[in-house]
């Protein structure tokens, strides 16, 4: 069975550069390391994001305490 898709957007430019890395035929550990280089970068990007919203709103631990708190509770029904 042949499975048929579409590309209805463009590819971003991140997609892009990470086909040009399967084009020089990687490892699967150099594989794993750019996916590990790349979530410890996204991460740092959202935690900066965090830190610079908690700064602008003077959000505090507190704040932030509770709304886990609400969150774990919402999960948990």
């Amino acid at each position: 069975m042949v499975m048929q898709t579409s590309l209805n957007t463009p590819l971003t430019s991140l997609q892009l550069e990470l086909l040009r890395i399967y084009s020089f035929n990687p490892t699967t550990e150099d594989l794993q390391d750019v996916k590990t280089i790349l979530a410890k970068y996204f991460a740092q990007k959202f935690t900066d994001q965090v830190n610079k919203a908690v700064s602008e709103k003077n959000i505090t631990d507190s704040d932030l305490d509770e709304w886990l708190k609400d969150q774990i509770k919402n999960d948990l029904r």
